[in-house]
C-alpha cells in the first residue's frame, strides 16, 4: 500500500506554538503519534478563539472531525516547542479541511503534517449543517489573502 501524501497549501493563516509536555512523549522517549492530534486539536483551538469561536459555537454550530491524517517527518522531544501553521482548505457545503505544517521553531526542521476534515454539525437537531455563510467568507478571503 502507498504511503499517505498530503499536499500542504502555499498560504497559512494562522500561526501558534505549542510545547511539547512529559504526557506527549510515548516510550519511545519522542513525541507520540497519538499527541500529534491533541497538539493540533489545541492549535485549532486557538485559531477559531482567536476569530471569537469555539468548537460548540461558530455561528451558531458546533464542529465536529470527520477525518484526519497524519505524515510524520521526525523526530520531537519534551521542551521542543513546535510551531504549528494552519489553513483552511477545499471548502464545501457542509464545511471544509484544515490543513497543519508542524516544525521545529527552534531548527525549522518539519515534525509533520496534517489534515482534518471538519463538518457543522448543529447539536440541538444532531444533525449535520451548512457551512455558515460568514465562517466560510472570513476564512476563503483570509486563505486567498482577499481583502476581509
Amino acid at each position: 500500500m502507498a504511503r499517505i501524501r498530503l499536499e500542504l497549501p502555499s498560504r497559512f493563516i494562522f500561526d501558534t506554538r505549542i510545547q511539547v509536555h512529559i504526557g506527549d512523549i510515548n516510550y519511545g522517549g519522542h513525541l507520540g503519534n497519538d499527541a500529534v492530534l491533541r497538539l493540533a486539536h489545541e492549535a485549532r483551538l486557538r485559531l477559531l478563539k482567536q476569530h471569537g469561536y469555539s468548537e460548540l459555537d461558530i455561528e451558531g454550530l458546533g464542529l465536529i472531525m470527520t477525518d484526519a491524517a497524519v505524515v510524520y517527518r521526525a523526530e520531537a522531544f519534551h521542551g521542543d516547542l513546535l510551531r504549528f501553521q494552519l489553513a483552511l482548505i477545499d471548502f464545501n457545503q457542509y464545511g471544509c479541511d484544515i490543513a497543519y505544517l508542524v516544525s521545529d521553531d527552534k531548527t525549522g526542521k518539519e515534525v509533520a503534517r496534517l489534515k482534518t476534515g471538519i463538518v457543522f454539525f448543529d447539536y440541538q437537531s444532531r444533525k449535520i449543517a451548512p457551512i455558515p455563510a460568514a465562517f466560510r467568507l472570513r476564512f476563503e478571503e483570509q486563505q486567498t489573502g482577499a481583502a476581509p
